[in-house]
């Protein structure tokens, strides 16, 4: 893959276990998607979405590592391939460290106008999943 693109580490007040089984099922990830996301359809294993005015994306889950990783790629006609992974590790009894990673093969150009928008999102994704864990 060509960008690699990271959130910031954040820390999320609960187990590694409830991160790990949140994240391995995208009927989970209704809770994290932003405002411009519609037409969401999920099963735990695959996702499909549209983001308003631009493409409709899929994902599927590729790889389920319990209470450290989870890694999805993106599925069906995209305008690049990539693989979204989300690391957690233990800092404390009901503590985790957690990290989203976006690795995407794109040109150039397309890297130029797509980082900001992505860097965006994955750390919105971050947010919204501290938050949906710790209420």
């Amino acid at each position: 893959m060509g960008k690699s693109i990271s959130s910031d580490s954040f820390l999320v007040q609960r187990e590694a276990k409830d991160i790990y089984i949140f994240l391995s099922d995208f009927t989970n990830f209704s809770h994290l998607m932003p405002e411009q996301v519609q037409n969401w359809s999920a099963t735990p294993d695959q996702c499909s979405f549209e983001i308003k005015g631009l493409a409709t994306l899929g994902m599927r889950m590729i790889e389920r590592l319990p209470f450290s990783k989870v890694v999805m790629e993106g599925e069906g006609k995209l305008p690049f391939d990539f693989k979204l992974s989300c690391h957690f590790e233990v800092e404390g009894e009901t503590s985790t460290k957690v990290q989203l990673v976006m690795d995407a093969d794109m040109n150039p150009f397309i890297s130029m106008m797509a980082e900001k928008p992505m860097r965006d999102f994955i750390n919105l994704l971050a947010a919204r999943l501290k938050q949906v864990m710790e209420s």
